[in-house]
């Protein structure tokens, strides 16, 4: 697997180094990696079809602030769904169920130390 340095696939950059404006940006590109890593699918599949995402996002939105990483984000699912791991709309379904929780949904209020298991007085 290579990045592209240059054009529509390469990743923001600053001074080399990838840029990631949020932390979910980070993480699905990672996601991507990973499952290419894993054998999932081949790079270049994701590639053409990362390519194509921001054709269509700069088309529709040319002179707007769009997120490379939401084109990351599409590219994944296509490959993903052409490769039969996942099915056309249940990225859709787990998002809106996701996006139904409250904004605090599983974050602990309290001490950032792990439970003390210890119940026993000595």
């Amino acid at each position: 697997m290579t990045l592209d340095i240059v054009g529509p696939a390469a990743p923001p950059r600053a001074n080399g180094e990838l840029v990631f404006a949020e932390p979910w940006e980070s993480r699905a590109f990672g996601l991507a990696v990973t499952l290419h890593a894993g054998g999932a699918f081949e790079w270049e599949d994701f590639r053409q079809e990362l390519i194509a995402a921001v054709a269509r996002r700069e088309a529709a939105q040319p002179e707007e602030g769009w997120s490379y990483y939401t084109c990351w984000l599409e590219a994944l699912e296509r490959v993903l769904v052409a490769e039969g791991m996942v099915a056309a709309g249940d990225i859709a379904d787990r998002v809106g169920q996701l996006a139904g929780r409250p904004s605090d949904h599983g974050h602990r209020h309290g001490p950032t130390h792990p439970p003390d298991h210890d119940d026993h007085e000595h």
